[in-house]
C-alpha cells in the first residue's frame, strides 16, 4: 500500500516538528472558492478602474477660474502640456507657434477621465480616446465629442485663463 487511505484525502504527513496533523480536505473543496475569490477581485479591481476613470460628465467640467496657468517657456513650441487651473479644473496648453497658445479642456468628453500631452495630440489613457492637441477635435473614438476651448491669452510671458 502506498499510504493512501483511498478516500479521497490527503495523507497524513509530519510537519518540521515533528508531529502530524490530521488528513485534510481534499483541494476540491478549495477551488470553487478560490474562482470567486479571483473573480471578486477582478470586480474590485475594475470597479477602482471605473471610479478613477469618472462617470460620464452629465454636466460640461467646471471651467479654469481666470488667472495665470502657466508661463510661455513651461510650453515649448510644437508641443503641450496638462495644468491645473486655482479652481482644479485641468486645461491643456498646446504652442503650436512661438507666439500662439491654445487651450482645452483636458477632461476627456467620452468618461471623464484626464487627457494627456501625446505627440501633437492629447490622448485618453482610460478608453483611448485621441484629440487634436490644436483644435481639440475627435481623431479617435470612443468619444464624439471634441474638447471644449478655452479661452486664454499671452501677457507678457504668462499663459492666463480669461
Amino acid at each position: 500500500m502506498s499510504g493512501s487511505s483511498g478516500s479521497g484525502t490527503t495523507p497524513s504527513r509530519p510537519d518540521a516538528d515533528g508531529t502530524t496533523d490530521p488528513p485534510s480536505a481534499p483541494d476540491l473543496g478549495r477551488r470553487p472558492l478560490l474562482r470567486i475569490g479571483l473573480a471578486g477581485g477582478v470586480a474590485l479591481v475594475g470597479a477602482g478602474a471605473l471610479a478613477a476613470c469618472g462617470a460620464a460628465p452629465s454636466a460640461p467640467p467646471a471651467a479654469p477660474t481666470p488667472g495665470r496657468l502657466a508661463g510661455l517657456g513651461d510650453v515649448p513650441v510644437g508641443s503641450s502640456t496638462v495644468v491645473t487651473s486655482a479652481n482644479g479644473a485641468p486645461v491643456a496648453l498646446t504652442r503650436p507657434a512661438a507666439d500662439q497658445v491654445v487651450a482645452h479642456s483636458a477632461v476627456c468628453t467620452h468618461q471623464g477621465c484626464t487627457v494627456g500631452p501625446a505627440g501633437t495630440t492629447l490622448a485618453c489613457p482610460c478608453h483611448g480616446s485621441v484629440f487634436d492637441a490644436t483644435t481639440g477635435a475627435v481623431q479617435q473614438g470612443p468619444a464624439d465629442r471634441p474638447l471644449p476651448a478655452v479661452p486664454v491669452r499671452l501677457q507678457g510671458q504668462d499663459i492666463v485663463a480669461t
